[in-house]
């Protein structure tokens, strides 16, 4: 019993741990017309070393084969032999590994519906002679049976293909007309088809091409340009078109003819012939109104006119349009606006870079409010666009509105340029110079103003972008400051140049203030001095000039003792004070200090003493009181014994001045005595009459005052 239990043992582990395959589902099956017959599954994921056989039972049932496949290539097979059409095939598959087998549902296919034949092959493509815009495609048949086709075809690669569909029996033409078409256009032409049951198509057959025949010019849009009146009266204007909107690419045009004559007469019309390739005219009209036509040609014959009302230079356009918005995309601008006429449809839309010599570019748009343009369009992506909607109403143009945008925006190229003006001790203005356009790079937001002080306490400021000076508060008096202006998009922003300043440690106010005080101040002081100089006109001559005597014109001279003893006042003397103890012991002197005490004298005693000569060197003025002062410039000096001493000068005390009597001509008489001052050339010393009591002559002298003081 344990034999049978070990035996039955293995049996039981490797059913329990068995992996079948998967059962095979989603067949489909396919039939290439005279190639093969081929069907598909969904194996099991993960399955390794699994075989598939594909069973099929063909001829109504009378037949079968197999066809093998490994689930190391693709989950498919195919049948190369004995395809029979049209036919009804059943098709299973079945999957089997180490471990056992799996066997799918069996699955029926009509080749009717399943069948995918080859694409045609397209013979020519060519117009019918007098037949304008079609062409005649003719192609060979596939298989000898009724297809469905699809036709495809497009004038330009850039456009996208058109398609058109439509069927043939057995024996039908081979052959279509594509009608429609553009004048002397060239097309491509593409062809697939598939039996009329089937649900698979053929591919597309290689592409063949094919030109209409050409006619005449289609037609234009036209535009104008207008310039301000000249002195003469005379007005530019800049006549633009183009091709117009449908016209076929390959369009040929000869030449142009102008017609342009004023509204009110037609009689006045002329008439120019141009071939210009730039398709624009420029013209100079009088200051009425003016209809000008423009006229393509071929060798064909002459397209349809196209018609512009030029206004009167006096004629004011009507506006209608009342915004203007612009919407930015990845790849394209969308510019809408909104309109008060709603009878108006046809809208011109002009756009130009912000330059000086840019050129205008214009479309028109018809039964639309709105406009869009790609962005390879705008050659400048970093530049202002002027965009401008002009509305048309009939012939009529009306008031334009106008609004600026960038495609894409950047910081600026550079930052602005920088200065500081009226530097104070706590304010400064600060003007900047905005940007040429050309280092804008989008919509100036704002400027910010940074400033910074040298011991490094700084600040900011935000203004708007229509601001070009702006003045700075709060600064520290006397303090080195660094400033500068960054100019900011909605991208970024650029510094601008660097400006050093520093603030005034004194403002000009306070320097007028103080001006003005110390000014008024003098003002008072002088206007008292000249009111109290007004009041008492005396004092003020004395204080500011001082009466001083003339020695040319001093009586010392002619003074004579005996009068003027008997005029001085007798003052008491001390009787002790010898006659010796009152004179003054010569001492010695420098020589120019005598110099200066006699040389003056000598100028003008000069005739005096001329005149006295004859009397001798002989007391002046007899007697024995003659007292002498000494010089407050040097001290008392006693007697020297030396013979050998230098002259000696002595002052006199000053006393009242006395009135000169009267002289007798030729010498003095008997009795009288006359004053006579002694020469420099004399030994002794020069004594002069006194008593004691001062001499007003030598205290009021000019060359003596400085030296003389009272005993």
């Amino acid at each position: 019993m344990w034999a049978w239990a070990l035996w039955l043992l293995p049996l039981l582990y490797r059913s329990t741990w068995a992996a079948l395959p998967a059962k095979p589902e989603n067949i489909s099956c396919i039939y290439y017309y005279k190639r093969n017959f081929t069907c598909t599954w969904s194996p099991e994921r993960g399955a390794n070393h699994t075989w598939y056989q594909v069973k099929r039972t063909h001829t109504f049932g009378e037949d079968s084969d197999t066809c093998n496949s490994t689930s190391e290539g693709h989950a498919s097979c195919s049948f190369l032999r004995l395809i029979t059409y049209p036919d009804t095939y059943q098709i299973q598959v079945q999957a089997r590994n180490a471990d056992g087998t799996a066997e799918s549902d069996v699955t029926v296919w009509d080749l009717d519906t399943i069948i995918k034949v080859e694409p045609p092959v397209i013979s020519s493509v060519k117009p019918l002679p007098g037949v304008k815009r079609m062409l005649h495609i003719r192609w060979a048949k596939p298989v000898s049976s009724a297809l469905n086709y699809t036709l495809r075809f497009r004038a330009n690669e850039s456009d996208p293909w058109m398609e058109v569909s439509f069927e043939r029996e057995m024996d039908g033409d081979q052959a279509y007309n594509l009608t429609g078409l553009q004048a002397f256009a060239v097309y491509a032409i593409a062809l697939r088809c598939a039996a009329r049951k089937s649900k698979f198509w053929s591919g597309w057959s290689q592409e063949k091409m094919g030109m209409t025949e050409e006619e005449a010019p289609l037609g234009l849009d036209v535009w104008r340009i207008l310039g301000p009146a000249q002195g003469d009266g005379l007005r530019p204007v800049t006549l633009l078109w183009k091709k117009a909107r449908g016209a076929p690419a390959l369009e040929r045009t000869l030449g142009y003819l102008v017609r342009y004559f004023p509204e009110n007469s037609t009689r006045l019309a002329e008439t120019m012939n141009t071939t210009h390739e730039h398709q624009r005219l420029k013209l100079y009209l009088g200051s009425d109104t003016y209809r000008v036509s423009v006229i393509p040609y071929n060798s064909i014959g002459e397209g349809p006119a196209a018609t512009l009302r030029v206004p009167a230079i006096a004629e004011k356009p009507v506006p209608c349009i009342q915004a203007v918005q612009t919407h930015l995309t990845k790849d394209r601008l969308v510019v809408t606006w909104q309109s008060s006429a709603p009878d108006v449809d046809t809208w011109t839309v002009e756009w130009l870079p912000d330059l000086e010599s840019a050129p205008l570019r214009w479309e028109p748009v018809s039964r639309a409010r709105n406009w869009t343009i790609q962005r390879g369009s705008l050659r400048l992506p970093f530049w202002c666009y002027n965009i401008s909607v002009h509305p048309v109403l009939q012939d009529r143009v009306g008031e334009p509105y106008s609004a600026q945008v960038y495609f894409e925006q950047d910081a600026p190229s550079a930052g602005p340029v920088t200065k500081v003006e009226n530097i104070g001790v706590k304010t400064v203005t600060v003007t900047w110079k905005e940007l040429p356009k050309s280092q804008r790079n989008g919509f100036i937001s704002n400027y910010t103003i940074f400033c910074q002080a040298e011991n490094g306490e700084g600040f900011s400021r935000t203004v708007d972008p229509s601001t070009l000076r702006y003045g700075l508060g709060s600064l520290t008096r006397g303090t080195p400051y660094t400033l500068q202006v960054m100019a900011s998009t909605r991208a970024g922003g650029t510094n601008g140049t660097r400006v050093n300043f520093k603030t005034l440690s004194i403002s000009v106010l306070e320097v007028c203030l103080t001006t003005a005080l110390v000014g008024g101040g003098l003002l008072i002081l002088t206007v008292l001095t000249v009111a109290y100089g007004l009041r008492r006109p005396n004092r003020l001559k004395r204080l500011c000039w001082p009466q001083v005597p003339n020695p040319a014109r001093s009586s010392l001279a002619t003074w004579r003792w005996d009068g003027l003893q008997t005029k001085l006042p007798q003052k008491g003397i001390d009787d002790s004070v010898t006659a010796g103890d009152r004179i003054l012991k010569p001492c010695p002197a420098p020589s120019d200090l005598i110099d200066k005490l006699v040389v003056n004298f000598g100028n003008f005693l000069e005739d005096v003493s001329s005149e006295e000569s004859g009397k001798g060197r002989e007391t002046i003025l007899g007697g024995e009181n003659n007292e002498y002062v000494t010089s407050p410039a040097r001290p008392y000096c006693p007697s020297r014994k030396s013979s050998g001493e230098p002259p000696t000068v002595t002052e006199v005390a000053p006393g009242k001045p006395q009135h000169r009597p009267s002289r007798q001509p030729g010498g003095t008489g008997p009795g009288a005595e006359e004053l006579l001052l002694p020469s420099t050339q004399d030994a002794g010393p020069a004594r002069v009459p006194g008593d004691g009591l001062p001499n007003p002559y030598l205290k009021n002298s000019v060359t003596t005052r400085e030296f003389l003081s009272r005993v």
